[in-house]
């Protein structure tokens, strides 16, 4: 175990080959389950468990370490990856009482059948204490579940925030002092991007929340802590302003390039009066890197050909997952080819229902561009940028 305060200590493993998340988020790095340890002068605490099949690890570092008592096992947040081996160190442990929320313990109770004797259910501001050490805890749901909550230990200054400001990063350098960290900002991106950006207000709260306890120390279930955790909170402050840059993210589909052909003269268009744009080929794209953009993007235009009538399904897959993510985009449009008829841009509109954006004039073709439709792909480019310089 590695010591982060005299009364701190991380006990996390980490999944270097695992390169998928939910059966749905990349895992470039793979990840790490961080567990952390709180020893009182009178009790001890376990902050969270680890992935199910990395139990036999995290139960190795408490052994080694000489861990004989565990008297209170905290649960921020339900899912499995931070509570899937809680039965494991409950039978190594069983005198260990679980605390957690309300919603919380339904949700353990439900997926991992842990019997209702073995909870301690706390409310907002509660406290816990281990003798010399103070564990508050402080109800903060949607960040990204209902049942999420920080622990916060009140003489160390350190927070425990479960997924909220973590990162999928596993890294021999497990405390972060200091800021421009360019491949751990990006990966805390990608984290925010592809769990957190859909409940951004929330995020936004909770950093608030963050600065006016001014923490010393800021412990992730995810990637590492935090000695600085201006390095984190001024990322997240950044991502979850309200303003967007000056950028536009085109994912599209073209089955025999047509659809290419328009959205390549659009960037070229676009590049010209001085618009940052980026391409996603959504056959082919990684979709962390797409949510990465679309994190800051004023703009969203979905490229797509025509099949059975409706948008390409790559892109119907596309343009759901940009409206489950609910980035904070302006505008929106559509460009596309088609060869023999149907309504694409009215279906993915309705997709794309959770997004505030304004509609802009789409370019909907018949087979290959001519040069009339460069015409009013042009067109298309100059309203982009007129709007982007409101911004």
């Amino acid at each position: 175990m590695k010591k982060i305060t005299d009364n701190i200590f991380y006990c996390g493993v980490e999944h270097h080959d695992r390169r998928l998340f939910d059966q749905l988020v990349p895992l470039p790095c793979g990840t790490t389950y961080n567990s952390y340890l709180v020893k009182g002068s009178e009790k001890t605490a376990l902050i969270d468990t680890v992935y199910p099949e990395k139990a036999e690890e995290l139960i190795n570092k408490l052994k080694e370490a000489g861990i004989n008592k565990i008297d209170y096992i905290i649960c921020n947040h339900g899912e499995q990856d931070h509570s899937g081996s809680l039965n494991e160190i409950l039978e190594l442990y069983p005198a260990a009482t679980v605390v957690t929320n309300a919603k919380c313990k339904e949700f353990i109770m439900e997926m991992l059948h842990v019997d209702e004797s073995k909870f301690k259910v706390i409310t907002d501001q509660e406290t816990l204490s281990l003798g010399n050490v103070t564990l508050q805890f402080l109800i903060s749901p949607w960040v990204h579940w209902p049942d999420t909550m920080f622990t916060y230990v009140i003489e160390d200054k350190a927070l425990f925030t479960t997924d909220f400001l973590g990162a999928h990063y596993p890294t021999s350098e497990k405390n972060i002092d200091k800021s421009g960290d360019k491949e751990l900002t990006e990966a805390a991106k990608r984290y925010y991007a592809e769990i957190m950006m859909p409940f951004r207000t929330f995020c936004a709260k909770y950093v608030k929340k963050i600065r006016d306890l001014n923490v010393k120390y800021l412990l992730p279930s995810h990637g590492p802590y935090y000695s600085n955790p201006d390095f984190i909170l001024d990322t997240y402050e950044e991502w979850t302003s309200d303003t967007p840059k000056n950028l536009v993210v085109i994912p599209y589909v073209s089955m025999y390039g047509s659809t290419e052909l328009l959205v390549d003269y659009l960037k070229q268009s676009l590049e010209e009066k001085g618009v940052e744009v980026k391409l996603f080929d959504l056959v082919k794209s990684d979709v962390g890197e797409l949510a990465m953009e679309l994190v800051d993007a004023a703009t969203i235009v979905v490229g797509t050909s025509m099949v059975l009538a409706g948008p390409h399904p790559s892109a119907i897959n596309g343009a759901y997952l940009i409206n489950a993510l609910r980035p904070k985009a302006k505008y929106f449009s559509v460009v596309g080819s088609y060869g023999w008829g149907g309504n694409m841009e009215n279906k993915l509109a309705e997709i794309l229902g959770n997004l505030k954006v304004e509609k802009l004039n789409s370019v909907i073709i018949k087979g290959k561009p001519t040069n009339d439709d460069f015409i009013k792909v042009d067109e298309l480019a100059e309203k982009i940028a007129e709007k982007h310089k409101s911004l």
